[in-house]
């Protein structure tokens, strides 16, 4: 196999494992604070937290490196608009996605210190974060759905 081969197949598996994972943890997040039972969101949203730092992390920084090496491998310009709209929905998703993590990691906490406490309930500034955890989620996937269309379809745009 080929180095441009390689570098392409762990962009494909990285770009999964990116979406997926994300995908994964909202959606366990998502479901699992609807069922309000403090010890089980403490649970799950650790976990959140763990897969993000250990997937989704290494992820995001290997996509750009390998997609820059790519495009410059296949003879791709910087400027090629499905390359620039890519880019340019990335930095969206990322710019959704850091606060998401901070958020997580302090829904994480709260949730934590609640059930060693032996709550029942979760105080009100937890559900302000879970509202603006969601709401960064939607343009973040969309956006990632959009780069895995550009990047396979690699559409002129103009």
């Amino acid at each position: 196999m080929n180095a441009y081969l390689l570098v392409k197949t762990l962009h494909i598996l990285s770009s999964v494992l990116l979406v997926g994972t994300g995908f994964g943890s909202a959606f366990y997040l998502f479901f699992i604070n609807r069922t309000g039972s403090v010890q089980s969101i403490a649970a799950v949203s650790r976990l959140v937290v763990r897969a993000d730092w250990w997937f989704t992390t290494p992820a995001v920084i290997f996509q750009p490196l390998s997609g820059f090496w790519l495009v410059h491998a296949a003879g791709w310009s910087l400027n090629t608009p499905w390359v620039v709209a890519s880019l340019a929905l990335y930095v969206i998703a990322g710019v959704c996605w850091l606060p998401v993590v901070w958020i997580q990691v302090r829904m994480t906490r709260i949730a934590s210190r609640c059930a060693a406490q032996g709550d029942l309930a979760l105080p009100p500034l937890y559900w302000n974060y879970a509202r603006v955890w969601e709401w960064l989620g939607y343009p973040a996937f969309v956006a990632m759905v959009i780069v895995y269309f550009l990047m396979v379809a690699k559409p002129a745009l103009l």
